[in-house]
């Protein structure tokens, strides 16, 4: 008789094939698709997160999984187990149509939205976010009272396992409260210095994708199990097998991109560690989490990518790619512009400093949004006064507003506070790095991450979801996430 757990490892691999198969429609969707295809593919996606939500919340799972607990299993089996356990609630909270419902309304309002963007016509959209912000509040609702929390704190254990808003209100109240001080301060003390020239462009597309490609070779990107691609917003797609990622070009700014890819880099060398072999398809093979994940992306974007070691080494590099020379080109120049601080409206191509304020300022409208504390029709004037009140500026317009980020309208609601929450995880697992790494700066100007990947691979990528992201942390830093070492880096770096 096959036991409990084998027959657990069996259906989990199945839902986790289907899972690979929905991530790639929807590189698909976001890259290549052809605008008439969408209800086609709003079909395809409903049908396929059915037959995954089927397989999760099967009616004798939880007996299964009672079963497997009295089995003899081993350290990694077990982890396994509490991982499955965990899907199964999430999955068994949702009733079927809830779930098709709520696939089919994401994928029509990404595709309005993508409109409503290049219109900057927020009120394009509104009637289609309406629709999945609603059923989004029913996904809420009903996992909140399955798992004994609040409602925003269900929608944001969906991405980060374990995580509250309790846990978050008092890091970004105090961040909220030290960023505009900050900001001025190291205005200050930029404007005492003249800015580094600027590179004259035009940049033309094909040189800007070829830089990249170079860099994400570089990096480590396994171009046998992934690709770079265009699309309206940056992301990282696919699976552990097949990568996917993509950027956004500008013809007057090659950084925006090259900082898209670097950053979409992290997210896949990160896949492309995460454990093979029997665990492949199981849940404990899978990323911990969204706040480790993007502290994977946010180490290379900001702590190896702006770091004086790294451009020493991308100079030499970026000045072949353009086929250029002189002082706007030399590695000091491109370290000073890459840390240059300067408050705007896209978070995408935010600066170290003042990214930690677009999140905050997401965060605290989304929480409003769920918890019914404003309405949808409030969004664009709220998120203008967030914008003047911590960076002091106001966006022309809703394009360069609550239009710019894809996630709300493709349906992912207490995803913003991973972004700051995984800086600060970067900014401390790269300090414990250099601490663990003897020669790491020289290493990095000369262009050689293996180091740096090595260790990753050994304290956070290779142990997948075997540990909860605190245990992680104090397993590789020695101490639980402190957002005194972020701020400590930044000090070091703008006013030191």
């Amino acid at each position: 008789m096959t036991s409990a757990y084998a027959q657990l490892e069996a259906r989990f691999h199945q839902a986790s094939v289907i899972g690979d198969a929905l991530s790639i429609l929807h590189w698909d969707m976001a890259t290549m698709m052809p605008d008439g295809s969408a209800s086609s593919r709003a079909e395809q996606f409903a049908v396929l997160r059915g037959l995954h939500h089927q397989i999760l919340a099967a009616p004798d799972l939880p007996d299964l999984l009672d079963t497997a607990e009295g089995e003899a299993l081993e350290g990694w089996e077990r982890a396994n187990l509490a991982e499955m356990r965990r899907d199964w609630v999430h999955a068994a909270a949702l009733p079927a149509d809830l779930v098709e419902a709520v696939t089919r309304a994401e994928a029509a309002c990404e595709m309005v939205w993508r409109e409503a963007r290049a219109a900057a016509d927020f009120a394009q959209v509104l009637p289609s976010l309406k629709t999945v912000l609603s059923l989004v509040r029913e996904v809420g609702a009903v996992k909140a009272e399955r798992l004994g929390v609040g409602l925003y704190d269900a929608l944001l254990d969906q991405y980060e396992p374990g995580g509250r808003a309790a846990q978050i209100d008092p890091v970004f109240d105090h961040l909220e409260g030290f960023l505009p001080g900050f900001i001025a301060e190291v205005l200050e003390v930029q404007g005492r210095n003249p800015p580094p020239p600027p590179p004259p462009g035009p940049f033309p597309i094909e040189r800007q994708r070829a830089l990249g490609l170079d860099m994400m070779t570089r990096l480590g990107f396994d171009f046998t199990r992934g690709r770079l691609d265009i699309s309206h917003h940056p992301f990282c797609g696919g699976h552990a097998d097949d990568t996917r990622i993509t950027t956004r070009y500008d013809e007057t700014d090659f950084s925006s991109a090259l900082m898209g890819v670097i950053h979409e880099t992290g997210h896949s060398l990160y896949e492309f560690g995460l454990p093979g072999g029997r665990w492949r398809h199981q849940p404990v093979a899978r990323a911990r989490g969204m706040v480790m994940h993007e502290s994977q992306s946010l180490l290379f974007e900001m702590q190896v990518a702006r770091s004086r070691a790294f451009a020493e080494f991308a100079a030499p590099a970026i000045r072949a790619a353009f086929d250029v020379s002189g002082p706007a080109w030399e590695a000091e120049a491109l370290y000073r512009r890459g840390i240059k601080v300067e408050p705007d409206f896209i978070r995408v191509d935010a600066d170290e400093v003042t990214y930690p304020a677009h999140v905050i300022i997401r965060y605290r409208l989304e929480r409003a949004l769920i918890e019914g504390r404003m309405e949808l029709e409030d969004l664009p004037a709220a998120w203008n006064d967030g914008y003047r009140r911590l960076l002091g500026i106001t966006p022309p317009n809703d394009r360069l507003g609550c239009l710019q980020d894809v996630h709300w309208y493709s349906g992912s609601w207490g995803y913003f506070p991973t972004y700051t929450l995984g800086a600060m995880t970067a900014a401390q697992l790269f300090d414990a790095a250099k601490r663990a790494i003897p020669g790491l700066s020289e290493s990095l100007a000369q262009g050689d991450v293996r180091p740096l990947l090595d260790w990753l691979r050994a304290e956070i990528h290779g142990k997948g979801s075997s540990l909860s992201t605190a245990e992680l942390m104090s397993a590789a830093t020695g101490r639980p996430l402190d957002p005194a070492v972020f701020e400590a880096h930044l000090r070091r770096r703008y006013l030191g």
